[in-house]
């Protein structure tokens, strides 16, 4: 292997293992892995689409030359264009993106095997809104989500016969998270039991443990204001950085596939992604930060909850800081189910089709998160030491059909050109969109083209546009999300 190919492969392996999160277009998973594919609106499962394939139905990388190696190296960009509003107040931009994604895939045909190496982005999702939006809650300081999602893949294919090649992959995956969620204190309250707040509906979701006992207990002896205890409250687990997420995981998952030539024509594919294997995404480096009312007589006092304060009448908010630890409980990626074809209706022309479902419902119900205080703290929040709250945000998301319809022509040796629609719901119910993690995406216009550069090299070019859709939440926040997004690719035959 040549020092440029070499050179290659490190640079792009050393992105990926990097690599920024992503934002949603079918929900989490990207509208198409590799612009072959995506140029022709994601359609994939039954025609040869180069090494990305391992992301899409690894059965067609047995579709190569027989003897014929392929290097392949990409490079994406993910341009999300997101917009929180409500009646009266300004709107909140997200300033995030654009996003940039490496990839590399490596692929042999050796008689009736096929096998290689690849390394990809998966998904994810997020925000980045300035400390004076609404999304912000009053409390002066940015907030930000970022959920990003790779794989490292091991595909085998195998031809039966000249007409069936199944093949699968074993996949290594990553996952990285970074959060800084601000709520008011009306919707924080309304997570509480309603031992603790009679009034809350768990609308949106629920609090529970030893961490809620103590806010029960310093709103019992007075030390807060029982009519209004918290203004705002904070989850920050974040280091800001574009590359690597601050609660963090590993685990595997795979994947399974087959292509079958009915006719010199016409070619059928199907896929089985097993739903991942990943641990709680956890960082001991977190805080929670409630903006809470407390009587004025205790102010500058080491809050002890068997101790009541002597009511003044009058309340001050004071931030608590609570260091600890977040654990991210059973962050998964879901199954997916895909079934296509292709017709080659003659030298120029290849038209394709697919249909996949997508498992959201198995893996996003609720985003649940353990907070665990350290046990030490100081000032005001000595009294949340070594205590934890099991905190869950409901969200219930729909199964996802994506149809994906797109066509190659090869206008002469070199050139192709490519066209396709990647249709789809939002699986997000409106009761329960958060506009940190607005996955709403639903339809996508794709295009693109390929050059042979010689007999051994190629770039392949994909552009995708997804117009805007427009939702809003159960809180009243109107969100509106479109994304402008492509991506390019070296090949090389040797």
């Amino acid at each position: 292997m040549s020092g440029l190919k070499r050179s290659l492969i490190s640079m792009t392996v050393a992105g990926i293992l990097a690599s920024p999160a992503v934002y949603a277009t079918n929900g989490m998973n990207l509208e198409g892995y590799g612009p072959v594919a995506t140029g022709m609106g994601g359609a994939s499962m039954a025609y040869e689409n180069g090494s990305a394939a391992v992301m899409n139905n690894p059965a067609t990388i047995g579709l190569m030359n027989d003897g014929q190696s392929r290097l392949e190296v990409a490079i994406g960009s993910l341009a999300p264009d997101i917009t929180s509003s409500m009646t009266g107040m300004s709107d909140a931009d997200s300033s995030g993106g654009p996003y940039m994604m490496p990839a590399v895939g490596w692929t042999k045909r050796e008689g009736k095997l096929t096998y290689g190496f690849g390394m990809f982005a998966q998904g994810g999702m997020g925000t980045d809104y300035a400390a004076d939006s609404i999304i912000a809650a009053g409390t002066n300081e940015a907030v930000r989500s970022e959920v990003g999602v790779g794989r490292m893949l091991v595909p085998l294919t195998y031809e039966v016969d000249s007409k069936l090649t199944v093949g699968g992959t074993i996949d290594f995956v990553w996952a990285g998270m970074d959060l800084k969620m601000a709520m008011s204190g009306a919707q924080f309250m309304d997570f509480m039991p309603t031992t603790v707040n009679p009034l809350a509906t768990n609308a949106g979701g629920t609090a529970s443990g030893t961490l809620v006992s103590a806010f029960a207990g310093a709103v019992g002896v007075g030390m807060m204001n029982p009519a209004n205890p918290v203004n705002t409250t904070r989850f920050d687990f974040s280091n800001s950085s574009d590359y690597t997420g601050e609660a963090s995981s590993t685990g595997y998952g795979a994947k399974l596939g087959f292509v079958y030539k009915v006719n010199n024509k016409l070619t059928l594919g199907g896929t089985y992604h097993l739903e991942t294997s990943l641990g709680d995404l956890k960082t001991s480096n977190a805080s929670m930060t409630m903006s809470a009312n407390f009587d004025d007589n205790v102010l500058n006092q080491t809050w002890n909850p068997g101790v009541a304060g002597v009511a003044a009448g009058t309340y001050t908010a004071v931030p608590v800081d609570v260091t600890g630890r977040v654990s991210v409980v059973d962050f998964q990626w879901p199954a997916t189910i895909g079934f296509g074809g292709a017709y080659q209706m003659n030298d120029k022309l290849l038209i394709a089709a697919d249909i996949k479902s997508i498992r959201w419902s198995d893996v996003m119900d609720s985003f649940r998160m353990t907070f665990t205080s350290d046990s030490t703290q100081t000032g005001l929040a000595a009294g949340f030491a070594d205590v934890a709250v099991d905190f869950e945000m409901f969200q219930k998301w729909d199964d996802q059909t994506v149809i994906n319809i797109g066509a190659s022509y090869q206008v002469d040796s070199a050139l192709t050109v490519r066209g396709g629609l990647n249709l789809s719901s939002n699986p997000v119910p409106d009761a329960y969109l958060n506009p940190l993690f607005p996955a709403t995406i639903e339809n996508h216009l794709t295009g693109g083209v390929g050059y042979k550069i010689d007999q051994a090299q190629a770039v392949d070019f994909s552009l995708t546009y997804a117009p805007e859709v427009d939702a809003t939440s159960g809180s009243g926040v109107a969100v509106s999300h479109s994304q402008m997004n492509w991506q390019f690719m070296y090949t090389n035959n040797f």
